[in-house]
């Protein structure tokens, strides 16, 4: 699958952003306070910096934009799974920074997934993760209850990754 051209490849979830409207299995924690903290995280979430800083690598340095399609490749001791997505939605507000990707075919789970970061009116920042998912069809079907019991693990990477608690 990792050599097939992103472009032909269909999505398999067509939530369109439900995720940054707030559906979705939903987990935040506290980033930091202040606007040193907010400039880094706001900055870090559009640049796919809590994916790359949770043990994942992006094959390509744009960032995040509606259409765009990416290769994420998670590390998994000595193997690499190759999860094609395509940015749905992104939310650029004064105080509200994120987005919302859905897989494509060739993903382990196929689903949507929202990184977040917020500023609150007492100088807090804060990181929320949303995330709808099903088994996705295929070879990867028979692997989504692994799939599951992993994704717990990976939020919580996600969520200490621009330094949260």
């Amino acid at each position: 699958m990792a050599g097939t051209a992103l472009g032909e490849l269909r999505l398999t979830y067509e939530g369109g952003g439900r995720t940054l409207g707030g559906e979705g299995s939903e987990r935040a924690a506290l980033v930091g306070y202040g606007s040193g903290v907010w400039e880094f995280a706001a900055r870090e979430v559009l640049r796919w910096g809590v994916k790359t800083r949770s043990g994942f690598s992006v094959a390509d340095d744009r960032p995040v934009a509606v259409g765009n399609r990416y290769w994420i490749v998670a590390h998994l001791g000595p193997f690499r799974i190759h999860e094609p997505v395509e940015v749905v939605a992104v939310v650029n507000e004064p105080d509200r920074v994120g987005f919302a990707y859905s897989t494509l075919v060739g993903h382990p789970i196929s689903g949507e997934e929202a990184f977040v970061v917020e500023r609150r009116t007492d100088d807090s920042v804060w990181l929320t993760i949303r995330s709808l998912s099903r088994p996705a069809a295929g070879r990867w079907r028979a692997a989504y209850p692994l799939a599951r019991l992993a994704q717990p693990l990976y939020r919580q990477r996600y969520l200490r990754a621009l330094g949260g608690s």
